[in-house]
């Protein structure tokens, strides 16, 4: 009965549909709202995520227009998991794509949380006279810090996690794991999945368990291979600092940054850093642990949609 109630609440889509095929892929965009609104895009997280009705929960959506999309691979997007022409330079040709398609003149707000603000940042150096505000959470920044930060900071607080995890790479952990799920060994699918592939999860726990083998469906299946591809590409990015370097682009643009506060897979030292680079930002650090959570997402939905109030 409670599952029946949440759905039927959800907002319903004014549009939806796919973008022209490019690459191999066809993405699946929705729309939300006043068709005639301020235009929000969603960007969501992963890689390997997807975009679900709730996403547009902040905005007014008498005033807003939100657009919602999968990135390549991921949900509704087709094929489910395909990795050829999928990388970080392509997902952002899409968010072009997506707007010329939807005939939006506007500046647009960019919504973007974890893996989605950094390609909300990087969409708005790129473009930062097409983006007329950003509102992120739990803050990528694709740098040096976060990559040291994923074994050997994350060694500080759960070293047999780690110490598992080199132990059966004995090597490149996230080449190893990204071969293992792209094998066609069931076996070794759900050992990457259930081992490296929830690494989040065991971030986010005071007692993780990291090898329970469960079965996992065909889309979270996916969306796992998404995450270890871009991964061990590091995230196809071409600089160590991508984000940080180009930051002075986006100096102008206001930004609402809301992070937790113990947010184990994504340090709220990315997201001060990224505030005292931006004049025109605002942080809000939610007293939380996990790079989720009711009181994050709480914290969001009403620090955004006071944003967007005027």
């Amino acid at each position: 009965m409670t599952i029946f109630w949440k759905r039927w609440f959800e907002p319903r889509p004014f549009n939806s549909g796919y973008l022209p095929e490019d690459g191999g892929h066809r993405v699946f965009f929705s729309e939300y709202g006043n068709p005639k609104g301020k235009p929000i895009v969603v960007l969501h997280g992963g890689p390997g995520g997807g975009a679900y009705p709730r996403h547009a929960a902040f905005a007014n959506l008498k005033k807003h227009r939100v657009i919602l999309f999968d990135q390549r691979g991921c949900h509704k997007s087709l094929p489910l998991g395909r990795l050829e022409n999928n990388d970080t330079k392509n997902l952002l040709k899409d968010l072009t794509h997506l707007i010329n398609h939807l005939n939006i003149q506007d500046k647009i707000i960019l919504r973007g949380s974890s893996w989605g603000s950094a390609l909300a940042l990087l969409y708005a150096e790129k473009h930062p006279d097409k983006v007329s505000k950003l509102l992120l959470s739990q803050i990528f920044l694709v740098d040096l810090g976060t990559s040291w930060w994923e074994f050997e900071g994350v060694r500080w607080h759960y070293p047999e996690f780690v110490d598992e995890l080199e132990g059966k790479a004995k090597g490149d952990i996230p080449a190893f794991f990204a071969a293992e799920i792209n094998s066609n060994n069931k076996k070794k699918q759900l050992d990457a999945a259930n081992y490296y592939g929830w690494y989040e999860r065991v971030c986010c726990s005071l007692n993780p368990q990291w090898n329970d083998q469960s079965e996992l469906n065909e889309e979270q299946l996916a969306g796992l291979r998404i995450f270890m591809h871009y991964r061990a590409h590091d995230f196809f990015v071409s600089q160590p600092d991508p984000i940080m370097e180009n930051i002075k682009k986006i100096k102008n643009i206001p930004t609402v940054i809301v992070h937790n506060r113990l947010d184990f897979v994504c340090p709220v030292r990315g997201a001060y850093e990224l505030h005292k680079a931006l004049p025109k930002s605002k942080l809000i650090i939610v007293p939380e642990r996990g790079h989720v959570g009711r009181l994050l997402y709480k914290t969001i939905n009403k620090t955004f949609a006071e944003e967007l109030r005027d």
